[in-house]
């Protein structure tokens, strides 16, 4: 089996709202729009692509039509701590700010206007415990 393509979906109440957070925040290039479905596209990779679906349309299935819950959204950055500026100067809701984790990545949390959780992450050092765990 060859896979030719996959991406994330997420369902919202608020599609223009949730297409423009993340226009704003990340540059996601707009591919389709319409008032049903919004198609992006990351700006230097049009490989990396996100979905926004109105939860209440037709396509959707009534039993998954719930707000978003047990799920993320990871997007790995250069530098964690210029969308922690954006974001804060844009007045977003970061759940956590910006921090070490120990597996190696700096990562912040944030949600988007319908309540998705949004990992933004970049790369750190792991700590030294973790390293010699993996010998």
């Amino acid at each position: 089996m060859t896979i030719r393509r996959a991406f994330v979906t997420i369902f919202s109440d608020k599609l223009e709202s949730v297409r423009d957070f993340y226009v704003k925040l990340f540059g996601w290039r707009v591919d389709f729009d319409s008032d049903w479905f919004v198609h992006l596209q990351a700006p230097e990779d049009a490989s990396i692509e996100l979905g926004i679906l109105r939860r209440d349309h037709e396509i959707v299935p009534e039993a998954f039509r719930a707000a978003p819950a047990g799920a993320m959204i990871t997007i790995v950055v250069p530098d964690v701590e210029v969308v922690h500026q954006l974001a804060s100067a844009q007045g977003l809701p970061i759940v956590e700010a910006p921090r070490d984790l120990f597996y190696g990545q700096r990562r912040m949390l944030l949600r988007d206007p319908d309540g998705t959780l949004v990992d933004v992450s970049s790369e750190c050092s792991p700590s030294p415990e973790f390293l010699a765990s993996l010998k």
